[in-house]
């Protein structure tokens, strides 16, 4: 099957990842991003969409059908904004994007980035937690053809990446070290976008992937043993 696929977050350092694996892989056919500013990039494989406010899509919906994948990779951190910030970017937004693609492409696979450490009980201590949990609950229960919910931990980026988290350079040379000491909580961004098209092309064991899962799902293997 080849992918025909919305991406949100390509001006963010998951995103960008995201969207370059995408571009260089073969099963995709075709990439329309999804975004409230330019993202400076162009591709044979890509077109843009630029929507101001992402929580209004009802202007453009005819420039959504036709796609049997969504790669949500837009977000915030929780550090800095306010709670109720944070759950109308996070939840707010993600729900209503996730509702209109559910409504405009039957049997889209939804592929959602959460995080590692999200509470799918909602009970977590940490508000961020329990609203990813909310979110990612909901996204479940959506009419979609398949929902995949992604929990990246440390992601090294991919070479040719121009929108790097401010902190990043400062702790990159710590990669080959945190896979080697603690694998199951660090990845390639090129494996987070891989295990993505995966996902969408033949899927996956189970709805909800932890770094373990991801990167297993990256190389083609079934659901590593608990």
């Amino acid at each position: 099957m080849k992918i025909r696929a919305i991406l949100t977050g390509a001006t963010g350092m998951v995103g960008e990842g995201v969207l370059l694996e995408c571009l260089s892989n073969p099963t995709v056919e075709h990439v329309l991003v999804l975004t409230r500013k330019p993202t400076g990039r162009s591709h044979p494989k890509m077109s843009e969409l630029v929507v101001p406010d992402l929580q209004n899509l009802s202007a453009v919906e005819s420039q959504l059908t036709g796609y049997n994948a969504c790669f949500f990779c837009a977000g915030i951190s929780s550090v800095g904004v306010s709670k109720e910030e944070y759950e109308r970017i996070t939840h707010d937004l993600t729900l209503r994007v996730g509702a209109t693609l559910a409504r405009l492409n039957p049997g889209l696979t939804f592929i959602y980035v959460s995080g590692a450490g999200t509470d799918s009980s909602e009970q977590s201590r940490q508000h961020w937690a329990r609203v990813k949990g909310r979110t990612e609950n909901e996204l479940l229960a959506m009419p979609f053809g398949a929902a995949y919910m992604f929990r990246p931990g440390f992601m090294k980026a991919t070479e040719g990446q121009r929108n790097l988290l401010k902190w990043y350079p400062a702790i990159a040379w710590l990669y080959p070290v945190a896979r080697r000491l603690a694998p199951n909580f660090v990845s390639t961004l090129q494996e987070v976008g891989r295990a993505m098209i995966n996902a969408a092309d033949y899927g996956y064991t189970k709805p909800v992937l932890e770094v373990r899962d991801i990167v297993a799902l990256a190389h083609g293997k079934a659901a590593p043993r608990p």
